[in-house]
């Protein structure tokens, strides 16, 4: 796009100043002959998700009154997207202006940049005073919520002349006080991987929260100081690695001349916890300060304590784990054995499954999610799935969930590894393809669409469907990439899915697999169906590891309170044994107790200067539990009479919340522990941008998790239209299965039938595209969704019309089930659907029953209920109008014979 082409009402645009891979920035004035600077995207049809990026930059910064961040004046449509109009402030990128001279024309500053040029080095005497604005401007970000999310040279201005900084670029900014990165391909990261915080980029055990920005700091401070960027590697997941497990070289080490302070404030940044980081802008300007007063002073800095202010108000729950050393390294030397030749039977890798036993609560995702650190290390990857405590009879959906994930992973690699993917898979499966893509759909995306396969019956079909699985599980699991599959919640898996496991178990030819299986150890018993299919993986002589999460003991329990209320182990004793009387000392129950205390003011932070704070923590009504400004008060603890039932104890807390958050929440609950905007809308029966809005404050609190970036267009009342008719898929998850499970408690119980009813009614009339009526591909894709709400309202159905329908429903999801070889789950649904029709049926609605029937004797059969096999048989032959209609119930006595 030349300047001659370029035309926006109301500007006129003088020079271009930037160059982007994504984005064009021109110079330009306004009508009013104010000085601008204009901000385009470069694609002619950019993706929903730059949209809503740009869009975020506007949207974030709009209301904002900060000194130190550049104002936008305007966003405007601009041919299919935005044009963003901002102040123009007569500044360069720090990252132009440390560029040395012949590499000032090569700069690039795309999100997708994952090195800098190299850069001269600043004198101190000019890094400090940059530095304290910088942080002055995190300061003012932080009072105001918002997460930068990449700081970085190429974002932070500087007129030349004045040495006035300000920040820019805030599209990939939030306004949660805490966000979780979901593993991606490290290409596609939101943010700049060579400044990127470990938790930020997905691989790490904890959420994104305002300290990322800190790191980011850390790193854009090294490479003012030193000329070079800490980590320089042009692979992005050997620069995941080094984020995430390996230390920088001291700054010092590079420049001498920066002092041992300001090298100690460098390293401090960087630290790879957020809590080792500075937990304050505050406290980093003030150790900032007195570097530059002592600088301006002495031409030198001596040494001092850092952190002597640096005190947040913060209230954060620390994300580490405490008390679980031993069961981490359980877990992680079972990858090692699986991903390492010489570790593993017969030197060719190993293939292990890892359980995971406890109660809910307890930890047991957290544990788990400690792998990543190696994974990163061998180049593995880790793909997840969930069973749901209302979704068991959905065939496979944790097995679907995690290829979902892995799938999407796979399809931001480079075009040439997609490709390289593909062939992979298509050698692999053969003409067989479809077979997989019948259970895992978003498969065709990656290898494109697949001829139809002959339909087979009953064991052939099974024996096709184990034989093509296994062979995709070894196209993943290698040497070069081994493969961490991790199934949580599996006291709720359907027997398809258990069966499955088994297989993978009991193969011979797979390698490097490690699968972990989470489960509720007080919620299964010795003939539950896991057991039993635990019980058989291991007369295979496969191996079988189990860890089993006890609660947190006092002790762990106490320094866990301690680094939330930053004070001695002794002064969060009182607090501690009250803490661990009331949860047991299960880590779920006890952080949310801790919150709740905070957020109905017994915790509380003291804004006394800290040398005048410290005869102040002796005396009532505060009994010196917290130091650091964090007060609790105990007495009023005590008399709290609270429920020791977690589930009960979090629907108290949802109901403090506005009551059209409670409502949106209790039909969120019905559909899932995942679910996505727009199913939800069609549910709630309102606009996605209201739902959205309702929604909202359950954000805030983190007791639901966006699980993309794309909840940011929901963050602004305006311009949702795009979104409207966007196919758009917006996901969510609840915090916890307990969360779920309160909000699902605030449905009266004689409402919860009737709930499910008019939640399946709707997906069946509004469930399509842009909600409208799905058709019949539609009404496919979703079938199971749609029937497992109406099957639980099945008893308020009267009407013998909408009761014929729900049956030709349940036909379709048991014949699904069937194809997918999930044999019980489609008995199930067969068997709703007979008990569906009306008495004289096979009089008024013979084609409609005698299918039901004919495919419930095959599925009983299947599922080795043979006395039920024979009941349906003799039925249909009994019923049955001619011989024709009588054949398929022989072929499946003659079978079972």
């Amino acid at each position: 796009m030349t300047n001659n082409l370029l035309t926006i009402p109301g500007y006129r645009i003088i020079e271009q100043i930037y160059n982007g891979s994504r984005t064009h920035v021109y110079r330009g004035v306004s009508e009013s002959n104010q000085k601008v600077v204009i901000k385009l995207l470069l694609s002619e049809y950019p993706t929903f998700s730059e949209l809503v990026q740009f869009r975020n930059q506007y949207t974030i910064t709009k209301n904002l009154d900060l000194p130190g961040i550049v104002k936008p004046i305007a966003l405007l449509n601009y041919h299919n997207a935005f044009a963003l109009v901002m102040q123009d402030v007569g500044g360069v990128s720090l990252a132009e202006y440390t560029a040395n001279a012949k590499q000032l024309d090569n700069i690039q500053s795309s999100n997708s940049d994952i090195s800098s040029p190299q850069t001269s080095p600043l004198p101190l005497d000019e890094f400090l005073p940059i530095a304290i604005q910088i942080v002055q401007t995190l300061e003012g970000l932080y009072h105001n919520r918002i997460i930068h999310k990449d700081i970085k040279p190429q974002n932070i201005i500087i007129n030349p002349q004045t040495k006035e900084v300000k920040l820019i670029d805030f599209s990939i900014s939030s306004l949660l006080p805490r966000e979780n990165q979901e593993i991606q391909n490290p290409n596609v990261l939101e943010g700049t991987l060579a400044y990127m915080s470990p938790e930020q980029t997905g691989r790490m055990n904890r959420g994104i929260d305002y300290r990322t920005d800190f790191y980011s700091l850390g790193v854009t401070f090294y490479q003012l100081l030193t000329g070079q960027l800490p980590f320089n590697s042009t692979d992005p997941m050997e620069l995941v690695h080094c984020h995430i497990a390996r230390m920088q070289i001291p700054p010092i080490n590079l420049v001498p001349a920066m002092g041992l302070m300001v090298n100690n404030m460098i390293m401090k940044l960087m630290a790879k916890t957020p809590e080792l980081r500075y937990q304050s802008a505050a406290g980093l300007r003030y150790d900032l300060e007195k570097c530059w007063q002592q600088w301006q002073e002495n031409s030198n800095i001596s040494e001092f304590a850092l952190g002597n202010r640096d005190i947040c108000d913060r209230f954060v729950i620390p994300e580490k784990l405490y008390g679980r050393e031993t069961e981490v390294k359980a877990l992680l030397e079972a990858f090692d054995r699986i991903s390492n030749p010489t570790l593993s039977k017969g030197g060719q890798g190993g293939v292990e499954i890892m359980l995971v036993a406890g109660f809910s609560g307890i930890g047991k995702t957290a544990v788990v999610n400690e792998v990543h650190k190696p994974i990163v290390r061998q180049r593995g990857y880790f793909i997840k799935g969930k069973f749901d405590q209302f979704k068991r009879d959905i065939p496979f959906s944790s097995w679907v969930q995690a290829f979902q994930n892995l799938i999407r992973q796979l399809l931001t690699e480079s075009a040439a590894e997609v490709q390289k993917w593909r062939l992979k898979i298509l050698e692999a499966l053969g003409d067989n393809s479809q077979v997989i893509i019948d259970v895992i759909p978003e498969l065709e995306r990656l290898i494109g669409k697949q001829p139809e396969v002959p339909e087979l019956e009953g064991n052939a079909a099974q024996n096709r469907f184990n034989l093509l699985f296994q062979k995709i599980i070894r196209v993943f699991a290698t040497k070069e990439h081994p493969l961490v599959i991790f199934l949580d919640d599996l006291q709720w898996a359907d027997s398809a899915s258990l069966k499955l496991m088994q297989l993978l178990m009991s193969e011979t030819d797979t390698r490097y697999l490690l699968l972990i299986g989470a489960y509720r150890d007080n919620e299964v018993f010795r003939a539950h169906p896991l057991m039993l299919t635990l019980d058989e993986i291991r007369s295979y002589s496969a191996t079988v590891n189990q860890i089993t999460l006890a609660p947190l003991d006092q002790p762990s329990l106490n320094r866990l309170i301690a680094d939330t209320l930053i004070c001695p182990l002794e002064r969060a004793i009182p607090l501690t044994e009250l803490v661990f009387t009331k949860t047991k000392g299960n880590p779920f129950f006890a952080t949310q107790f801790i919150k709740s205390l905070h957020e109905d003011g017994l915790i509380s932070f003291d804004f006394t200067p800290p040398y005048q704070r410290v005869a102040s923590l002796q005396t009532p009504p505060y009994q010196g539990v917290a130091r650091g400004g964090w007060q609790c008060d105990i007495a009023q603890v005590r008399t709290l009479a609270l429920t020791d039932d977690v589930v009960e104890f979090m629907a108290i807390q949802l109901q403090k919340l506005p009551t059209n958050t409670q409502e949106v929440l209790k039909f969120a609950a019905c559909i899932g522990n995942e679910f996505d905007l727009a199913t939800l809308a069609i549910v709630y029966q309102k606009s996605q941008s209201e739902t959205a809005a309702d929604l909202w404050k359950a954000l805030q609190e983190g007791l639901v998790i966006p699980i993309a970036e794309v909840y940011k267009f929901f963050q602004d009342s305006e311009s949702v239209e795009l979104a409207q008719t966007s196919d758009l898929s917006v996901p969510y998850r609840f915090l916890h299965d307990r969360v779920q499970q309160a909000a699902y408690l605030l449905i009266p119980e004689s409402q919860k039938q009737f709930t499910h009813l008019e939640i399946g009614q709707l997906l069946l009339r509004k469930g399509g595209h842009g909600g409208t009526a799905p058709t019949e591909a539609e009404k496919e894709e979703k079938i199971f969704d749609i029937v497992n709400q109406l099957n639980i309202g099945v008893e308020l159905i009267t009407d013998q019309i909408e009761r014929k329908e729900l049956a030709q429903l349940n036909l379709i999801a048991g014949h699904k089930a069937k194809t997918s070889t999930a044999y019980e789950a489609s008995l199930k649904y067969l068997n709703v659907g007979r008990k569906l029709l009306a008495k004289d049926s096979w009089q008024t609605s013979y084609e409609l029953t005698l299918v039901l029937y004919v495919e419930a004797t095959e599925s009983a059969y299947l599922s080795t209920d043979f006395e039920l096999m024979e009941q349906l048989a003799a039925i249909v032959l009994q019923q049955a109008r001619t011989i024709l209609d009588k054949v398929k119930v022989y072929e499946v006595k003659i079978s079972a014979c």
